[in-house]
C-alpha cells in the first residue's frame, strides 16, 4: 500500500476517533449501542476483445461500517457514523498465444469518512463520494466522478473533503462543501485541480409539488499541462481560476421529464476551452408490456467556446437504455449511444442473474474501434471495439451490536 494512502486512512482514523468519546453521552436517553458491520463485494471478469487479447481481472471491495449515538426523536440528537473501504484489484492482459502483455494491480483507500448528524443535518468529512443530478447516462454535473452506467459496479474513486447537508422540513435541502488534495481529473474536467488550492461550493435542492429543482455552484483552481493531447498548442498554466454553475429539475408528470445543464468558465483566454457547456434534456417511462418494460431516453448537447454561450462547436450525442426483468432473477438491459457528428453508434446488452449473494453478467458490446464514445468515457474505456465480458460478482455482509 502506498504511504500517501496509509497517511490519508490513518487521517481519517484520528478524526472518527475524536468523535467516539462524545457517544457515552446522551442528551435524552434515547440511546442506541453501537453497530459494526462489514460487508465485500468480491468480482472477478473475463473479457474477450477485437484487439486481440484476453483480460482477466479480479477485485475485492471490503467496507468497514460503524455507527453510533442517539435515536433520532425530533431532538437534535447526535449520531456518528464511520466508513472505510479499499479497493483491491489485478488486472492481466494476455495475447492469444497465452502470452501476458500487460499486469496492474493496486491497493488503495476506497473511501474514509467519519460523519456527525442530526435529525435535520451531517456533515461529513474525508474520502467519499459526492455526486448529484437528474441525469443518468449523459451527465453534465459528473463534476466530483467518474461512473460509466454500462459499469455493473458502478466504481468510482472518492474525493477528499467535507460536505455538509442541511434538510428543510419540505425536503429541500442545502449543501455546502470544501475538497482538497484532490489532483487527478474527474468527470469533463478540462485540466487537473491545482494541488494545493482548496475547492469550494454549494447546492440548493427545492422540493416542488411534481419534482424537485435544483442550483449548483463550484469553484476551483486548474493547471493545464501541455503534455496532455487537448493542450499540446498551449502554454503550461497553473492555477486558472474556474467557476462552475449547474442546473437540474426533473418532473414526475405521467413520464419522468427531466433537464440537466452546467457551465464552466475559465477568467484566462484559452481560445475554445474558455467555456465549456453542457445541456442534457432527458425521459423515462414503463410500459405496461409483459413484467414491465422500461425505456430511458437523453440527448446532450456539448460545446466549447472561447465566448459565453455561443455554442459554436457543438455535439450532440444521443443515449437510449431499455430494461426489461425476465423473471425475479434476470434482467436484461440494452444501452446504445449515437454520436451525431461522428456517426459513432455504441452498443452494449447485458444479462444479469441473480441467485443468493451471488450475480452473474454475460455483457456483449458492438463500437467503433478507434475510440469510446467521445465526450462521455471518463478515463479507461471499459468497452471499447467490440467484444464480450464475463463477471460474477459475490457480496456479503455481516453486522453486530455491542
Amino acid at each position: 500500500m502506498k504511504k500517501h494512502t496509509i497517511y490519508n486512512l490513518f487521517t481519517v482514523l484520528t478524526l472518527v476517533l475524536s468523535m467516539l468519546p462524545g457517544i457515552t453521552y446522551s442528551q435524552s436517553g434515547a440511546s442506541e449501542n453501537p453497530t459494526i458491520s462489514y460487508k465485500g463485494q468480491l468480482s472477478g471478469v473475463a473479457n474477450i476483445g477485437t484487439a486481440s487479447s484476453i483480460t482477466l481481472g479480479g477485485r475485492y471491495i471490503p467496507q468497514f461500517n460503524f455507527e453510533a449515538g442517539d435515536k433520532f426523536t425530533g431532538k437534535n440528537n447526535l449520531r456518528y457514523e464511520f466508513e472505510a473501504a479499499a479497493n483491491i484489484y489485478s488486472n492481466a492482459e494476455f495475447f492469444r498465444k497465452g502470452e501476458m502483455s500487460r499486469w496492474d494491480g493496486d491497493i488503495k483507500l476506497y473511501r474514509g469518512w467519519g460523519k456527525i448528524a442530526t435529525n435535520r443535518s451531517e456533515l461529513r468529512v474525508g474520502l467519499q463520494k459526492i455526486n448529484f443530478g437528474s441525469a443518468t447516462m449523459l451527465r453534465p454535473l459528473m463534476w466530483f466522478d467518474s461512473m460509466d452506467s454500462r459499469d455493473p459496479l458502478q466504481l468510482t474513486d472518492g474525493v477528499w473533503g467535507g460536505l455538509g447537508r442541511y434538510f428543510f422540513a419540505d425536503n429541500s435541502n442545502l449543501w455546502l462543501w470544501v475538497l482538497y488534495g484532490n489532483n487527478k481529473s474527474r468527470g469533463f474536467d478540462i485540466g487537473i485541480t491545482s494541488q494545493k488550492s482548496p475547492e469550494y461550493g454549494g447546492r440548493f435542492q427545492k422540493a416542488l409539488p411534481s419534482g424537485e429543482a435544483a442550483l449548483t455552484f463550484h469553484h476551483r483552481k486548474a493547471d493545464l499541462l501541455p503534455s496532455s493531447t487537448e493542450f499540446r498548442l498551449l502554454p503550461e498554466l497553473n492555477g486558472i481560476p474556474e467557476n462552475r454553475l449547474g442546473l437540474d429539475a426533473k418532473f414526475d408528470v405521467t413520464i419522468g421529464l427531466w433537464v440537466e445543464a452546467s457551465w464552466v468558465n475559465k477568467s484566462q483566454d484559452l481560445g475554445m476551452f474558455t467555456n465549456q457547456h453542457m445541456v442534457n434534456i432527458g425521459a423515462d417511462y414503463t410500459f405496461g408490456i409483459g413484467n414491465g418494460l422500461n425505456l430511458i431516453f437523453e440527448h446532450l448537447i456539448i460545446s466549447f467556446d472561447r465566448e459565453a454561450f455561443k455554442f459554436s462547436n457543438r455535439a450532440n450525442i444521443s443515449a437510449l437504455s431499455a430494461s426489461y426483468p425476465l423473471s425475479m432473477s434476470d434482467n436484461l438491459n440494452f444501452i446504445l449511444y449515437y454520436d451525431w457528428e461522428n456517426g459513432g453508434l455504441y452498443n452494449f446488452a447485458n444479462w444479469r442473474h441473480n441467485i443468493k449473494n451471488f450475480s452473474f453478467h454475460v455483457m456483449g458490446y458492438v463500437n467503433p474501434n478507434n475510440n469510446d464514445i467521445p465526450l462521455v468515457s471518463t478515463g479507461t474505456s471499459l468497452y471499447s471495439g467490440n467484444g464480450i465480458q464475463f463477471m460474477l460478482v459475490y457480496t456479503h455482509k455481516h453486522s453486530t451490536k455491542k
